[in-house]
């Protein structure tokens, strides 16, 4: 890094102004100083994906971008709490820089060196203590409402598991299944949507504990899934217009010709 850099407090401070004028109610812009925290948490969660995208593609002249963005959404949030009375960044700062000291008295205490696992363990451990001493006793207190569903469904079974509600094998959890998709099939003839919703949610929850079972993130593995099905249905769509013709154009059966092609031509 060149000496002439600016420091991290300089440029810090230069967000803070920037984002205070914007919100100035004389000379603001606009938009933004209208907004509250509700119009705000959409885009704060929009930009955490555009991080997690940049660190999926391995596009790290894109990723500084990308959680600048993100710091952003930080500040913008401090700026609203400031202006409310309610808290400042330095709030924000402090409470995570405590909270990280907190969580890790092997390297900031006294306490004995951990491998992973025992470090995961502790952190649990003390998660726990700071919801019991906010009064949220229960096995699944504090798991967030907003998470993505998947996301949600694999915290609520850890937490189950921890007292342990939970499958001994994933044999079971595939029985589960098979009795979701039994349930599911029943329900087809008729259509009602509420009970619709209601089994097809059941067979996912299930999935996403069949996940949990194998260690996998289904949010992973959904996402790995979106790329497949992008990346195959792209080349089938490239492989019909070589051949002059639009997908639309094609029966199911030359698409799924076309599919099995593009499958075909991965494995080799």
């Amino acid at each position: 890094m060149p000496d002439h850099a600016p420091s991290a407090e300089a440029e810090l401070r230069r967000l803070l102004d920037i984002m205070a004028a914007l919100r100035d109610p004389a000379t603001g812009c606009p938009w933004d100083k209208v907004q509250d925290f509700a119009t705000i948490a959409p885009y704060t969660i929009e930009e955490a994906y555009e991080v997690a995208d940049a660190i999926a593609q391995r596009d790290f002249t894109a990723l500084p971008d990308e959680l600048g963005d993100l710091l952003f959404q930080v500040v913008y949030h401090a700026r609203m709490a400031e202006e409310q009375g309610l808290f400042g960044f330095a709030d924000i700062a402090k409470s995570i820089s405590d909270k990280m000291i907190r969580r890790h008295p092997h390297v900031f205490g006294d306490a004995a060196a951990r491998d992973a696992a025992a470090q995961t363990s502790a952190w649990e451990a003390q998660k726990s203590t700071e919801r019991a001493a906010r009064q949220q006793t229960g096995a699944l207190a504090g798991v967030p409402v907003g998470l993505p569903a998947l996301t949600r469904a694999l915290k609520l079974t850890n937490r189950a598991a921890r007292v342990g509600f939970d499958w001994p094998d994933v044999g079971q959890v595939l029985d589960k299944l098979d009795e979701e998709i039994q349930e599911l099939r029943a329900e087809l003839s008729g259509a009602d949507p509420v009970r619709l919703t209601d089994e097809v949610g059941d067979l996912l929850f299930v999935l996403a504990n069949l996940a949990r079972k194998l260690k996998l993130d289904p949010e992973q593995c959904l996402r790995h899934a979106n790329e497949k099905f992008s990346r195959r249905f792209n080349a089938m769509e490239a492989d019909a217009e070589a051949g002059a013709h639009s997908l639309r154009e094609l029966t199911l059966q030359q698409m799924e010709a076309g599919w099995q092609r593009v499958k075909a031509a991965e494995r080799t």
